[in-house]
């Protein structure tokens, strides 16, 4: 790309979009990375620098960009069919991912409610539990329950759902009430018993991010909690909706998260990787009992009225058979157990640095706790100070996020580690 046309794309970027969890005022003034190409876990810009793609393209992008298997088939799937709704219709590769996904997913789920993002896959799951109990003659349990320091998206139904101050305060006039659990951990969950001897009767739903809050800075759940809250929330006849729109496909080590402890939870919520980086899709899962739920004479007017109009979008679903074929066909989980291996143990370097208050790893997810007030911006400065060494990351507060492809070789996976402490060490306290 010629300099003069990166420099009017550069302009066309600060005069036209509006970029999300962005203060604009601040992009406004400095020079915009414009990303133009990609290969394997390489970015490249519009000015020819290439960068690790060291948060996949924000937690999405599975087995590398341009996947020869996932590109092929995308365009096998564009002479056939691009788009058909599926409100009163159906479609072929819909029809074929939601049986693959009922055969991946734990034990119990049967039923696939497709939409377009983790949001929106929340979203679906909480309105399913609730609608349930009113459907079925329980009208009192209408509460829904979620961890403090939550995130499980940006609809005002998501948002009714999460607890983090900064992203979450400035709407809580609009949204529905919620239960927040206080504590983390263990404290959390002696919290939800205390809840829920109370006052289980009137609760419909506990909604969690299994083993690991991504949002809340990468904070990672003892051994034992989720299952201990799978058995509480059994007892009480609570539904457990655990969102792995970002631990999903592969990210704590297994296909899902709750996996690890062998929790059956009554609805899955799916988004991010579920087609490998490619296109937006989601997936809501739940159980036959819940379905059964929703099954009446339309007189009744008990039917779920909710959906979109990309629902099921054939392109979008042929790409996830194709992110799911390439985990059986490549091995990705085998392959990821040795990365995960040396990630930890190249990790235990960061404690050398002054600047680091803590390291938190989940298989291949890693959150970077510094020091600094959060005004400081100390997280954004190690983040655009990497760039120089050819990585992009991206921070949440303080914390940097590590989430690069699972496609990523030990080498790439070295590189991006190595550059990552020269860059915190650049950072002043």
């Amino acid at each position: 790309m010629s300099k003069s046309q990166a420099k009017r794309l550069k302009q066309w970027d600060k005069e036209y979009i509006w970029h999300p969890f962005t203060q604009m005022k601040d992009w406004l003034g400095r020079e915009p990375l414009i990303i133009d190409s990609a290969q394997g876990v390489y970015l490249k810009d519009i000015d020819g620098n290439a960068y690790i793609d060291g948060v996949s393209s924000l937690w999405v992008n599975v087995h590398g960009h341009r996947h020869a298997h996932i590109n092929a088939a995308l365009k096998k799937q564009i002479d056939k069919l691009s788009h058909s709704t599926l409100l009163g219709l159906s479609n072929t590769p819909a029809t074929e991912l939601a049986r693959r996904l009922i055969g991946i997913a734990p034990a119990g789920l049967k039923k696939v409610f497709y939409s377009d993002n983790g949001s929106t896959a929340v979203e679906i799951a909480i309105k399913m539990a609730y609608q349930y109990w009113q459907n079925t003659g329980q009208s009192k349990k209408t509460k829904i329950v979620h961890l403090n320091n939550s995130y499980h998206g940006d609809t005002l139904g998501s948002v009714s759902v999460g607890g983090i101050d900064l992203f979450h305060k400035v709407y809580r006039k609009l949204i529905f009430k919620t239960i927040a659990l206080k504590g983390n951990g263990w404290e959390a969950v002696e919290n939800l018993e205390k809840l829920l001897k109370a006052r289980g009767e009137s609760i419909a739903a506990l909604v969690v991010e299994p083993l690991v809050q991504g949002a809340a800075g990468m904070l990672i759940w003892p051994d034992g909690a989720l299952k201990r809250m799978r058995e509480l929330t059994k007892k009480y006849n609570v539904f457990l909706i655990v969102d792995e729109v970002a631990t999903g496909f592969g990210r704590t080590g297994k296909m899902f998260a709750c996996q690890h402890e062998d929790v059956r939870p009554d609805f899955l919520c799916l988004a991010k990787g579920l087609t490998g980086g490619y296109l937006p899709l989601a997936a809501t899962l739940t159980t036959q009992g819940i379905f059964d739920g929703f099954l009446f004479d339309f007189k009744s007017q008990k039917t779920f009225f909710h959906g979109h109009t990309y629902t099921g979008n054939p392109l979008a679903c042929t790409a996830a058979l194709a992110n799911l074929e390439i985990f059986q066909n490549e091995r990705t989980l085998a392959k990821l157990v040795p990365k995960i291996k040396f990630l930890g143990q190249k990790l235990k370097m960061l404690y050398n640095l002054p600047s680091v208050a803590d390291v938190r790893q989940k298989g291949f997810m890693v959150g970077i706790e510094l020091k600094g007030r959060l005004e400081d911006r100390v997280g954004a400065q190690v983040c655009q100070t990497v760039r120089k060494y050819g990585v992009i990351l991206r921070p949440l507060g303080n914390v940097l996020v590590l989430m690069p492809p699972l496609s990523i070789s030990i080498e790439e996976l070295d590189f991006l580690l190595m550059a990552t402490y020269r860059a915190i060490e650049e950072i002043k306290e």
